[in-house]
């Protein structure tokens, strides 16, 4: 059984002194006594640390994971910016890209046979070879703030004559998060989907990819 509680701390009623934010905390602290872990990301560089402000409590640093890999002839989809749905011979489609960035992000073989009894999943056509695909994943809690620096980065790379036509940023909420899009609760129980992912290209336009739980409210 899980029972989701919501408190709006910027609710004037739930000033330090009303007698609401008072209820709340007796219900916390003697009603139904829990202990909670936090996960708390910090953005202002110019501030003091966030260590300085929870100097009472076990505070630990959880500092991003960074791995990358190079890999080298490796098959790449074709991808048009104005063929959203692909077309045949000339480029694919941006679900047939989205299912191919999945596979290659999590290191699985793309250069399969039909025929294969253990997976028959192959890059899609067209494609062409490349010479090197490299993959950068970063591991951790995230901001919002972080994400957008990533993809200026992305955009950026772009402002000299690169061979590369596009880039690709995938993101991965967590699969238990209690709320996801539209702050709404996540249907982790039902589904868990928590994904999108930005293709940009060249000529800076951009495809967005958002993958949303069945029970998940739909995102803007």
């Amino acid at each position: 059984m899980r029972f989701i509680v919501n408190l709006d701390l910027t609710n004037e009623a739930l000033s330090q002194d009303g007698k609401k934010l008072q209820r709340v905390r007796w219900a916390f602290t003697e009603k139904k006594p829990l202990k909670f872990d936090f996960l708390l990301a910090w953005d202002n560089a110019e501030a003091p640390t966030i260590k300085t402000y929870f100097s009472k409590y076990m505070v630990k640093e959880c500092p991003f994971n960074i791995s990358s890999v190079v890999s080298k002839d490796v098959l790449c989809p074709v991808l048009k910016s104005r063929e959203l749905h692909g077309k045949e011979g000339e480029s694919c489609s941006a679900m047939e890209i989205f299912e191919w960035l999945g596979a290659v992000s999590n290191n699985i073989d793309c250069n399969n046979q039909a025929s294969s009894f253990i997976s028959s999943f192959g890059c899609p056509v067209p494609n062409i070879l490349v010479e090197r695909a490299y993959v950068c994943t970063i591991t951790g809690f995230i901001t919002p703030a972080k994400i957008m620096q990533l993809l200026q980065q992305l955009r950026e790379y772009f402002d000299e004559l690169k061979l590369s036509q596009w880039a690709s940023l995938m993101v991965n909420g967590f699969a238990d998060s209690p709320v996801s899009w539209k702050e709404s609760e996540h249907g982790f129980f039902k589904g868990g989907e928590n994904l999108y992912s930005f293709v940009v290209f060249n000529n800076e336009d951009y495809w967005l990819h958002m993958a949303v739980g069945t029970h998940d409210g739909c995102p803007p």
